[in-house]
């Protein structure tokens, strides 16, 4: 569930990307370069989500902090937009990175991504 949850956090990133991008096109954004960082970063983010969630599926253990750190950088976002407000948005956001939070640190987890570090797996 938790690679599930990964994949589709980097799919909703990709079409946010997407949505910033028929945003360039139809406004002029303030800084060029500025609005073109931030759109390779938000692809290379999502594409770095689709590694770990493919990597937490085979049972890596790494993927285990790498997924902790990227829900924690979630529930910092989702936060202040349910207080600002956007009820929806801040449980789309709140919702899947709680359950991972929680998931994260269970046994049959642990046991998982343990099992799949064997000496000499990358």
């Amino acid at each position: 569930m938790i690679s599930l949850v990964l994949v589709l956090e980097a799919l909703a990133l990709l079409g946010a990307a997407a949505w910033f991008v028929y945003g360039l096109m139809t406004q002029t954004p303030t800084s060029l370069g500025g609005a073109v960082f931030q759109l390779v970063l938000m692809v290379l983010l999502a594409g770095w989500l689709l590694a770990v969630g493919h990597f937490f599926f085979r049972g890596y253990r790494w993927t285990k902090a790498a997924a902790l750190v990227w829900q924690l950088f979630v529930l910092v976002i989702a936060f202040p937009t349910l207080t600002g407000g956007l009820v929806l948005p801040g449980l789309l956001l709140l919702l899947p990175a709680a359950a991972v939070v929680l998931l994260i640190f269970t046994r049959p987890v642990t046991a998982y991504v343990t099992k799949g570090s064997a000496p000499g797996a990358l």
